[in-house]
């Protein structure tokens, strides 16, 4: 199996893409991986390895680029290079910490749609109090979104919880601002009719408030809404953590305090951590495209190679092109 990995997105490129590389092949036997970059910074942190080969390129698509128009004309940036490995069947899947919309739009011009599927949805792993995480998606590939699409990626999440994450019967929840049925704008409405009758365990509507303690395995929701909670979710952890540092270091007596507390306090600061959850998937393609965290370190790369391993060993893109089209039958054929 190979994976291409785009080296020059992200605040700590190439180091964090390079390390995170090294330890996925020294933990996965039967992996390769593609680096995609700027060879001279990339051989800065990376010594010659059997399982690790070099595209190199110097032309980055940047943060602040508009999507389409730097895929169109940056056809040699490290990104749309690595998304093109996929295209043209050298690597199984691709990984990119840099532009969201633009390994969105790369992924749509070059791997392409799964049939059946109108609208990818990106979804990350998001933490839970007992550990396990939850799916989200959308999280803002389609701010505007049709109770179809939540529909689909309804099916998609399952499908990946199930097959990936090995949750049998996912629970799948409708985000809303009530769990009473009639709750919600007409999208919830109507996305809430349509779910009732879908081939999954659909548990009705969730808030989110309840999200983190492990109500459901997938949040199903628009893109804006998703956004909203997955940034709610991170400035919480963000905040939460810089208080109690503040608060653990205003006194000789909270230091001493905070020297006690201090292995309990990494553990709960690793399991609200993005970084152990891997990246978000844009789900709805051919293959596997993994969208890793702008801020990734070397254990973030790690778990997103990780994710991205599973998903090509499940055959994630095949069982949700299955199931697209055996529920679209059925519900043609109603």
């Amino acid at each position: 199996m190979k994976i291409a990995i785009d080296v020059m997105g992200g605040d700590h490129a190439p180091k964090a893409q390079v390390a995170g590389a090294l330890a996925a092949v020294t933990s996965y036997h039967d992996l390769e991986v593609i680096l995609v970059g700027n060879e001279a910074e990339i051989l800065d942190h990376l010594k010659p390895h059997k399982k690790i080969s070099i595209i190199h390129t110097v032309e980055k698509i940047e943060d602040e680029d508009s999507p389409t128009r730097a895929v169109r004309r940056k056809k040699d940036s490290s990104m749309v290079l690595a998304v093109k490995e996929v295209k043209e069947g050298r690597a199984d899947a691709c990984i990119s910490s840099g532009n969201t919309g633009a390994l969105m739009t790369a992924g749509l011009l070059h791997v392409g749609r799964i049939p059946g599927i109108e609208r990818p949805a990106l979804a990350p792993m998001l933490p839970t109090l007992d550990g396990n995480g939850f799916l989200l998606l959308d999280v803002g590939a389609n701010v505007d979104a049709k109770a179809d699409h939540l529909y689909q990626n309804a099916l998609m999440g399952s499908t990946y919880m199930e097959m990936v994450k090995k949750v049998k019967l996912p629970r799948v929840g409708l985000l809303n601002i009530g769990t009473e049925s009639g709750k919600g704008n007409e999208l919830t409405k109507q996305s809430y009719a349509l779910l009732q009758h879908a081939p999954i365990n659909f548990i009705g509507n969730v808030e989110a408030r309840d999200v983190m303690d492990g109500v459901c395995d997938v949040v199903v929701c628009d893109g804006f809404s998703g956004n909203l909670v997955l940034k709610t979710i991170e400035g919480t952890a963000g905040a939460l953590f810089s208080l109690l540092k503040k608060e653990l270091t205003s006194s000789l007596k909270n230091k001493m305090a905070a020297g006690v507390l201090k292995p309990g306090l990494k553990n709960v600061k690793e399991q609200l951590s993005y970084s152990q959850y891997g990246g978000a998937g844009l789900f709805g393609l051919k293959a596997p495209v993994i969208k890793a965290h702008g801020s990734s370190d070397h254990t973030a790369i790690f778990h997103a190679i990780r994710q991205a391993k599973q998903m090509v060993e499940e055959d994630v893109a095949s069982v949700i092109q299955k199931e697209i089209k055996d529920t679209n039958s059925v519900r043609v054929n109603e």
